[in-house]
Formats: structure tokens, sequence, C-alpha cells
């Protein structure tokens, strides 16, 4: 039998049951930019790539993911400006980029006030990179 090239493990990165637990109570607490955005993502709306939402990878959740793209996407809310979270964010791109993933970041407000915007920059990205 031929193995998928999309294993389990690939696409959780090794992620422990207490991150995917972690990952149910944020799809059940989601910012109303995450479900802004959900709505135009779900049911492979967007190019006719499947997204996931608060999805484990490895010790991460993302908040959005294409596993056939290997792309995910970030929604930061204010907090990530305190200098803190964007070192924690930094450190956390790399990791997630180290995995072979690609990374893509709007803010709340971005997404809020123009999500028409946000998804052309997202198919431009998806595009670009394929």
């Amino acid at each position: 039998m031929k193995k998928s090239p999309f294993s389990a493990e690939d696409m959780w990165k090794g992620a422990s049951p207490r991150i995917f637990a972690n990952a149910q109570k944020l799809r059940e607490d989601a910012t109303e930019a995450e479900e802004f955005l959900w709505l135009a993502l779900r049911e492979n709306q967007l190019e006719g790539y499947k997204f996931r939402r608060q999805h484990p990878l490895g010790i991460y959740i993302a908040d959005f993911y294409c596993h056939k793209l290997k792309l995910v996407i970030e929604i930061d809310g204010g907090y990530h400006k305190a200098k803190e979270q964007i070192i924690f964010d930094e450190e956390r791109t790399t990791a997630i980029e180290f995995q072979g993933l690609r990374l893509i970041r709007f803010t709340n407000e971005e997404l809020l006030l123009n999500l028409d915007e946000v998804l052309k920059k997202i198919k431009v990205f998806v595009n670009m990179e394929l």
C-alpha cells in the first residue's frame, strides 16, 4: 500500500493531547476577527483549498492552517504589539517555518475593516508561492 504524502503525523507535527484540547477550547472561544475570517475560508471557499481553524502544530496552535499549501494564517490582536509578544511571535514564526510551513499574519483591524483586501492578499500569497 502506497503511503500518503500527507500523513497524520505531518499534519499535526506531533501535537500532544493537551494541545488538541487547547485547540478545541480556542475554537469554542474564537475572537470576532477569527469568526469573520472563518466564514470566508470554511468549506473550501478560498481557491478550493481546505482550511482548518485552531489547528495543532507541534507545541503551537495555528489560527488557520491549510495542509495542502503548508500555509499558516495568524490573526493578531492588540497584545501582539507588546515587546515581549513581538519577540515570542518572531520565535514562533521561525519554529513554524523551520517545519517547512509558510506563515502570513494579519491584524484584527485589517480583517474586520477590510476582509476583501485580506482575502486578496491571501490569494496572491497562495498563487505566488505555488
